[in-house]
């Protein structure tokens, strides 16, 4: 086993004459998180379900823990975990048998149980049947029985679709808890603030195919065309500088002037590299 958890490699997807998919190739390393990045309809599920053995590519191989995608079996399903718009729960049941349920089947410690409610804040919670959660309680409730077995592969589909701030931000820190903790996370989102801040590695998918692949920084500034400078300045206002050697003496004038508060560099989100890319939005 290397540390190379998820391979893609040259993937393609047809439904009868519609290509789903097309060409797409890469790598998630044990540790990391690799954000398939793109609007409703790119081909994010679809990605995932091939590599869950839900689906079958029309061309290319995959590998999940060195297994070819044809041969998963219960060995694999075994150390992968799954999070997505269709994990359901059972309502009636408590909490807790919800997960209880779940730990039987993967033959793990009923002591986990409690010690993940505890991590997401479900602990006081326990008792009350699920259909009775918010949503965000939902969520973390169907997050924590993905990794309930402790996964070495965790796929998640758009995890944090709808939540509130407070409550995405929880899974935020969750989900880098187990990065460093050794899992490899394959999530798709189309929020490009979430994946800037969680993946160490994105691919930009338009219309199934990756238009743009690399770390969230370095996608950034390879479009950083356009190099410019925000100040806040001493007396409250703003300013916006670019290269011009006229420009340049400015900023040079009020940083010696000691007139500029504080000084950022204006590179592109990745939510402007996508539109760059491929002339549309995420929306």
């Amino acid at each position: 086993m290397t540390n190379e958890f998820i391979r893609l490699t040259h993937i393609f997807k047809s439904f009868g004459k519609t290509e789903v998919l097309k060409d797409l190739s890469a790598v998630l390393h044990q540790g990391e998180i690799l954000g398939f990045l793109g609007p409703s309809g790119a081909g994010k599920t679809t990605t995932i379900k091939i590599l869950t053995g839900q689906l079958k590519p029309t061309a290319g191989d995959a590998y999940v823990l060195d297994t070819h995608v044809k041969d998963i079996n219960t060995t694999i399903y075994e150390q992968i975990g799954i999070v997505t718009d269709q994990s359901g729960i059972y309502e009636r049941l408590s909490v807790y048998d919800n997960l209880k349920y779940f730990a039987q089947i993967l033959r793990v410690n009923a002591g986990r149980i409690d010690e993940l409610l505890k991590r997401v804040g479900l602990y006081e919670h326990r008792k009350k049947p699920a259909g009775k959660l918010s949503k965000g309680q939902t969520q973390r409730l169907v997050l924590i029985r993905a990794v309930l077995h402790k996964p070495k592969v965790l796929f998640l589909d758009e995890p944090t679709s709808g939540l509130d701030p407070s409550t995405a931000l929880e899974i935020h820190n969750m989900l880098t808890e187990f990065k460093e903790e050794g899992m490899a996370i394959f999530l798709t989102t189309h929020n490009m603030e979430e994946a800037a801040k969680l993946c160490n590695h994105v691919a930009l998918l338009n219309n199934g195919q990756i238009v743009e692949y690399g770390t969230p920084e370095e996608l950034c500034l390879r479009y950083n065309k356009d190099k410019r400078y925000r100040l806040l300045l001493s007396d409250g206002s703003t300013l916006v500088l670019g290269q011009t050697p006229a420009e340049i003496d400015r900023l040079s004038d009020l940083l010696r002037e000691d007139k500029v508060n504080s000084l950022h560099s204006c590179e592109p989100t990745l939510e402007s590299v996508f539109l760059t890319v491929t002339g549309r939005s995420l929306q």
